[in-house]
């Protein structure tokens, strides 16, 4: 089992290029899918990413990480270790070591704190974080090959902890079955809380976002850490949206996470949830490109290929944005390829529209303009529309 730390995403390798769209087509994979980032680290590397490969992102960290400088709580945890040292250290992510070490500077505690860790048992969850100790003038005892906090847990307890004093950085998030199974083994347990989140200060991007996932008008919504997903849901069930928030995330749109740990409160929630094999930002925009064009349909219709997206479709490859109300009316067509969808029916598929017949008339007319070969969906006289579908 990988622990919280394990999903936190890695700096990425140099680019490696730009995933091909579909297949035959010119189209970057994600042209026409609108993604949600809910991430506060790092979200605009992950934003751009997305971007270069076609999505439209919308923002909305559903958490801020508490300054380190400003941390009553880290320099609490930090004057209690220079003052009672434990008998093991074990550093678990590269950028929150650096930061308690240059915090622990500004407060006045920095040769002191190094001092200290140079005398204990340091262990290192992977080679990023035994850079980051060795860069301080440290030297780790030992770090596992395979960056896996379960990994140390278990060389923790084969070396027996029973009387010791173990010193964990945390990273945001808790680490309950490793923390857990330490003071279960007779050990006293320090938690370094490196990076705390809190709620944003500004709610408005994230009631944004919930509305849009509600609304199906986001394809997917990704998240890079287990608390961004809990906060999210918890914001949602403060404004009596958790139901259709869920609602949404189990059907239409697409939870991507980072790694299995981060997806914990939406399984918790009968959410399916998609992640990488490799818990890192560059695997994710990956697993976007290939899991969002597959859950699009595509159609035969009067001679052309075309794929139904999130904002727009492709007409024999080319992307063709399709203002909301269109996409609401092809969607509808497309339920039924072939088949005639009365007026009533479309007008229900419209948003706040009303009674209003003309409505449909209206906005068909701009989807065929969109679309560019108005012969794709046939006017039925007196009955409605249908696409013109060749089933063959």
């Amino acid at each position: 089992m990988r622990h919280a730390a394990d999903d936190t995403p890695a700096p990425e390798q140099a680019t490696d290029g730009r995933p091909p769209g579909r297949a035959g087509t010119g189209v970057p994979p994600l042209s026409g899918f609108t993604v949600g980032v809910t991430a506060a680290r790092r979200a605009e590397e992950l934003g751009a990413l997305l971007e270069r490969r076609g999505a439209e992102v919308v923002h909305a960290p559903a958490l801020r990480i508490v300054p380190l400088a400003d941390d009553s709580e880290l320099l609490d945890a930090t004057r209690e270790l220079t003052s009672r040292p434990p008998d093991i250290a074990v550093a678990t992510t590269a950028i929150g070591f650096r930061g308690w070490i240059e915090a622990a500077e500004g407060w006045g505690l920095g040769e002191e704190l190094l001092a200290r860790l140079g005398e204990v048992e340091l262990l290192a969850r992977g080679p990023k974080v035994r850079g980051a100790i060795r860069a301080a003038g440290l030297r780790e005892r030992w770090s596992p090959a395979s960056e896996s906090m379960a990994e140390v847990l278990e060389r923790l307890l084969e070396r027996g902890v029973d009387g010791l004093r173990v010193a964990v950085q945390l990273h945001g998030e808790p680490l309950p079955g490793f923390t857990e199974s330490l003071r279960a083994a007779g050990a006293e347990v320090l938690g370094i809380p490196v990076y705390r989140w809190m709620p944003p200060e500004d709610l408005t991007p994230v009631d944004r976002l919930i509305d849009a996932t509600v609304a199906r008008t986001l394809d997917a919504v990704t998240f890079t850490s287990a608390p961004a997903a809990a906060s999210l849901l918890r914001r949602a069930g403060e404004r009596g949206l958790r139901e259709e928030l869920l609602a949404a995330l189990r059907g239409d749109v697409l939870a991507a996470c980072v790694g299995p740990v981060t997806a914990v409160p939406l399984e918790a929630e009968d959410v399916p949830v998609a992640h990488p094999e490799r818990f890192r930002l560059g695997p994710l925009v990956q697993l976007l490109c290939t899991e969002l064009p597959g859950r699009t349909r595509a159609l035969d219709v009067a001679g052309h290929r075309l794929e139904i997206r999130g904002h727009a479709a492709l007409v024999d490859g080319e992307l063709r944005p399709v203002p909301p109300a269109g996409m609401a009316l092809l969607r509808a067509l497309a339920r039924r390829p072939g088949h005639v969808v009365s007026r009533a029916d479309l007008l229900r598929a419209l948003p706040g529209t009303g009674s209003d017949e003309h409505a449909v008339e209206s906005a068909m007319t701009r989807l065929r303009a969109a679309l560019g070969t108005p012969r794709l969906i046939h006017t039925v006289v007196k009955r409605g529309y249908r696409l013109a579908y060749d089933p063959g």
